[in-house]
């Protein structure tokens, strides 16, 4: 069982990582919308967008991937304490 908690938490930190990279494309013009961005967008966009709902943009700052992020951080370490792999 160990084994499957370790293989759901490095597909869950690998996607982290490309919501991070999704984020930081946002600083730069047109990133989004190449070919790479749209693919990543994709994936990430449907975990973003009921965050999205819940959390309204202030002014022109969306702090509701964030929250996302915090939230699959906390799925995580949830995973972590379900198959006892907390250190």
């Amino acid at each position: 069982m160990a084994l499957l908690g370790d293989i759901v938490i490095q597909v869950l930190n690998v996607y982290w990582f490309v919501c991070i990279i999704y984020i930081f494309m946002s600083w730069f013009p047109n990133a989004r919308e190449s070919a790479f961005g749209q693919a990543i967008g994709r994936i990430v966009e449907p975990f973003f967008a009921p965050f999205r709902q819940m959390i309204p943009p202030i002014g022109m700052l969306d702090i509701s991937p964030i929250v996302a992020l915090v939230g699959l951080r906390f799925a995580i370490r949830g995973v972590e304490f379900l198959f006892g792999l907390v250190g």
